[in-house]
């Protein structure tokens, strides 16, 4: 029996449908069962396998701009540029951005317009990872559903054997019996 042959037994036993009606997952894990192999994969290390520079990069600028010492920090710069400019080098007349601060509003828009893409780029690429995440959660589980079966199957053959063995020891028996 060819290797097609036997994929399309066993999917048309464990799915009730031939091997190329399966969508991809499902025909993965019925080459796994077929080469015995495990199915499990981290998607983790799947996906950042296939990340590039810029993904990564995203990556790290989300995580460091949502978080706490991030806003913290950038809290302690706007106040000290506010503070610089409002008292500190207005006194000597050097302000180069004086109250309603223009400068400091221009540099918070660009930043808000590089950085928000950026942020959502990390997010699409997380979105991407959870698919990607349940994909092999679904293989996973499929996996181990169709080996359940399988068990049951070649338990129920065994209980069978053993059956149809007793009931030939006792016809056995009950001619032994019958003919004393």
């Amino acid at each position: 029996m060819n290797a097609s042959t036997h994929l399309n037994d066993l999917s048309l036993r464990l799915l009730g449908r031939a091997f190329d009606e399966l969508d991809v997952e499902e025909s993965r894990v019925v080459e796994s069962i077929a080469q015995r192999a495990p199915s499990s994969r981290d998607a983790a290390d799947i996906e950042d396998a296939q990340a590039s520079t810029g993904d990564r990069l995203a990556d790290k600028v989300a995580a460091v701009g949502g978080s706490w010492g991030f806003i913290i920090v950038f809290a302690l710069i706007l106040f000290g540029w506010m503070l610089l400019n409002s008292e500190v080098l207005q006194r000597f007349g050097l302000a180069f951005d004086p109250y309603p601060f223009i400068f400091l509003n221009l540099m918070l828009s660009t930043l808000a317009a590089v950085q928000a893409p950026i942020i959502m780029m990390s997010q699409n690429r997380q979105a991407a990872k959870d698919r990607l995440t349940a994909s092999v959660d679904y293989e996973i589980n499929l996996r181990a559903e169709l080996e359940i079966m399988r068990l049951h199957e070649k338990l129920d053959q065994m209980r069978i054997h053993e059956l149809a063995e007793k009931v030939d020891t006792l016809c056995e028996r009950m001619d032994g019996a019958s003919k004393a």
